[in-house]
């Protein structure tokens, strides 16, 4: 599939040829809750805890006297039951992530892709270049450009003065083409990729 090249200025800058293997799949839904679900799970920390009742401070002292007393026969301030006491079955420290093939992972983000080319929020930009580095002047661009909502993705290495002025406009993130995934393209309304970053992609995939 053809897609036209623009600038930050929003002048043209020709048209690139994009693989249809990546960009032209018809997207699964499925794949794609799959591959969020994944990404999620894998950064959720993990670092609940609660006492039981081997780690609870409490007397080891028998209560009361086991019998005579009319009520249950009680040994141990530790269970639950009591005040003070261990919680039972309470969360442990674990990892809550999941597993996934690289093929699954690679196969969402063709998907995710996709997804964005076939709803006309694919952008593709000559250069993600802003040599003064003034923000106020990027967000005027982006709003020429109709970019309010957008993730930016740019080849191995970013612009200095771009990534600093982007990143104090809300909404607006821009990655390296490393740090592309499904969950980042799917939560921005837009996907603008540079010339560098879809020649990565395709360098990627192979094809």
């Amino acid at each position: 599939m053809r897609a036209d090249v623009t600038t930050l200025d929003a002048a043209s800058a020709g048209a690139v040829e994009l693989s249809d293997a990546i960009f032209n799949l018809e997207p699964r839904a499925d794949i794609l809750h799959r591959m969020v679900r994944w990404q999620q799970l894998k950064r959720m920390a993990g670092t609940h805890h609660a006492q039981d009742r081997s780690e609870v401070n409490v007397t080891g002292k028998k209560m009361f006297k086991q019998k005579g007393t009319g009520g249950a026969r009680h040994g141990d301030k530790s269970v639950q039951q009591w005040r003070g006491g261990g919680k039972a079955f309470g969360p442990k420290p674990r990892s809550h992530a999941i597993g996934m093939t690289k093929k699954v992972r690679a196969l969402a983000l063709r998907h995710a892709l996709s997804t964005k080319a076939k709803a006309g929020e694919l952008v593709v930009l000559d250069r993600a270049v802003a040599p003064e580095g003034k923000t106020k002047t990027l967000k005027a661009r982006f709003e020429k450009l109709g970019l309010t909502n957008a993730l930016f993705i740019d080849g191995s290495e970013l612009d200095d003065g771009f990534a600093r002025a982007a990143r104090n406009i809300p909404n607006i993130d821009v990655l390296p083409i490393e740090g592309i995934n499904v969950y980042d393209i799917l939560r921005r309304k837009k996907l603008v990729l540079t010339k560098a970053a879809v020649d990565a992609l395709e360098a990627r995939f192979k094809i």
